[in-house]
């Protein structure tokens, strides 16, 4: 039988979420946003909640549930703020779960614990000046010596890298060459505060202006051969993985942004009156709304079947690229129609709507592009 509904526990947490959502972040965010600011007490609040560690056991003080509930509560805190959203996707998808998959045992009982809580933040460092989507083309070198490895590089648009809270960013280096003559790739655990390790001034971004991104620089930064994170040389393949479900939560989130479109917009057309009516008595509004409707709903079941086939154990590369391609676009085409209907309003970053439609962008973009999501679709289809 197929049952799309959420069994109670998932519906709970849901619930629970969206309610934190609206009441202890929807009525502060603006103002962080124009700030730019990092909302380190809500990033607390949510920590105590333990959202950072929904998906991690119990034993690293995680919170023994799933990736699904992550996608949840990322739904939700979305449809009120992304830059709050992100942080939490980063800190999880991308801070703790490599750990989690590849750490050693000592690794994980060092660090998760702190991550779980929300008390630290870890960052990843992938991307790179010269190389974004091309990840294979690492310039960042990592060599041994007595003991350490001595990392010389940089890294660009991280999140989470340089709050206060972070305490350590897992950066993949070229360690060495393989047997065939191509690069071996390793991921490095680096703590913050490392010498040689430097966090330059934040960006200025379009959007997510609550969201803590920066470049990073590595100048003989040594740490302990230790810090290799799983299997020397597999850190490309161990990122692929951690790549394929973070566009699980992409989706997730990108539906909570196109779905406070809507909700924005049915509450704006039903106040805001012209030519004698609210402008949701008229076809021409109505059409854009239930256009609206209908993109967050496909985008919300491609989503959940890329996630369930995660749980399941069964590959789900290609479910994963088609959630985050569908979701990313009803998110961007979602936020322009919600700033077509606020008219001039949407236009005023005292808006709800005008925050979606600056952070609505960077999700074609973040964790693979629009492009190489249909690059992978059409690849796990053999058109190679």
């Amino acid at each position: 039988m197929i049952d799309f509904r959420l069994d109670d526990e998932y519906e709970a947490l849901r619930k629970t979420v969206h309610d934190f959502a609206q009441s202890e972040v929807k009525p502060v965010i603006g103002d962080f946003y124009i700030r730019e600011e990092f909302p380190y007490e809500i990033v607390a609040k949510m920590g105590a909640m333990g959202l950072f560690g929904l998906p991690f056991p119990e034993e690293y003080g995680g919170m023994g549930g799933d990736y699904f509930a992550l996608c949840l509560a990322l739904e939700e805190l979305a449809r009120v703020d992304s830059s709050v959203a992100v942080t939490l996707e980063a800190g999880v998808s991308l801070g703790a779960m490599p750990i989690h998959r590849f750490g050693t045992e000592e690794q994980k009982r060092r660090w998760l614990p702190s991550l779980c809580s929300g008390e630290a933040l870890g960052a990843f460092g992938l991307t790179e000046p010269g190389g974004g989507s091309d990840a294979g083309a690492t310039k960042t070198r990592a060599v041994l010596d007595g003991g350490d490895w001595v990392i010389n590089g940089s890294k660009s648009f991280i999140t989470n890298s340089g709050t206060d809270i972070t305490s350590v960013v897992t950066v993949t280096a070229v360690t060495g060459a393989k047997p065939d003559g191509g690069k071996e790739i390793s991921a490095i655990l680096v703590p913050s505060g490392t010498p040689g390790f430097t966090v330059a001034p934040k960006y200025s971004k379009v959007g997510w202006n609550c969201s803590d991104t920066h470049e990073l620089a590595f100048d003989d930064c040594r740490v302990p051969e230790e810090n290799l994170l799983g299997e020397r040389g597999r850190g490309y393949a161990q990122f692929l993985r951690i790549l394929d479900e973070g566009r699980i939560a992409i989706a997730a989130l990108s539906v909570g942004l196109a779905q406070g479109c809507v909700d924005e917009c049915l509450r704006y057309a039903g106040e805001r009156e012209a030519f004698g009516n609210t402008i949701g008595a008229y076809q021409a509004i109505q059409f854009k709304i239930a256009d609206m409707e209908a993109r967050v709903h496909t985008a919300r079941l491609a989503y959940y079947q890329a996630a369930a086939k995660m749980l399941r154990g069964e590959p789900f590369k290609k479910e994963a690229a088609i959630a985050k391609l569908a979701s990313s676009n009803a998110a961007m085409d979602n936020a322009r129609e919600a700033t077509q209907i606020f008219g001039g309003y949407g236009f005023m970053n005292e808006f709800a709507v005008g925050r979606f439609y600056r952070d609505a962008k960077i999700l074609e973009v973040g964790e693979g592009t629009s492009e190489v999501q249909r690059m992978l679709i059409a690849r796990e289809l053999g058109l190679t």
